[in-house]
Order: C-alpha cells, then structure tokens, then sequence
C-alpha cells in the first residue's frame, strides 16, 4: 500500500519508542503528526506526492517523558530529517533508530 511509515526505536535501552511525537511536513504543510503508537509506529495511509518531506521527531521531550536523566542543555532537542519521495505508488517506510547521542534514519522495507 503506498503511503509513509514511521517506526521510531530507542536502541540505547532497546525499546520501541512509544509515546513520542512525531510531525510529517510537506511543502511547509503538516500533513501527518500526534504520538507513536504503543508500537512505536506513525502511518500515513495515503498516497502521498512526489516532494521533499520532513520527518520531525521530538527526541528529548520522549526521553524526558521515560525519566532518562538528560543534561539541561540535551544533545539532541529535535531530530529533522529530510528525504524524497520519487514514487509515490510505493510505500516509504522510515526506521528511526535513536539514543540521546546519536540516531540513523534511512528507507527501509515494510
């Protein structure tokens, strides 16, 4: 089904990443956001355009709302990520792999 998946892990702990929020922005436009789902997932179940999209994952309001001890001023605030969509009757599928320190984003299967 074409469409955006998003599906956010914290491998430092190696958790799903329920709970944390998440916007997808096209042209400018909020297209998709709200929280991950107790699967760690964001769907957008819509064929989507071609087009730059952005991935915004609020990394240490969530590790904040787990009661992982982050220093005043955290490393990571907000993670944008910026990808392309060239085919939009396929599906995109975002794996977002995440510590305090560090994260990798990339195109995977679903």
């Amino acid at each position: 089904m074409p469409g955006i998946s998003i599906h956010v892990v914290d491998v430092s702990r190696g958790v799903i990443a329920s709970g944390m929020r998440v916007e997808l922005r096209h042209g400018g436009q909020l297209i998709a956001g709200g929280k991950t789902s107790d699967k760690g997932t964001l769907d957008v179940d819509q064929r989507v355009a071609a087009g730059f999209y952005e991935a915004v994952f609020h990394v240490a309001d969530w590790y904040r709302a787990q009661r992982v001890d982050l220093p005043e001023v955290p490393f990571l605030e907000v993670v944008t990520y910026r990808f392309g969509v060239s085919h939009p009757d396929q599906h995109y599928h975002l794996p977002f792999k995440c510590t305090p320190w560090g994260y990798s984003c990339f195109r995977g299967g679903a």
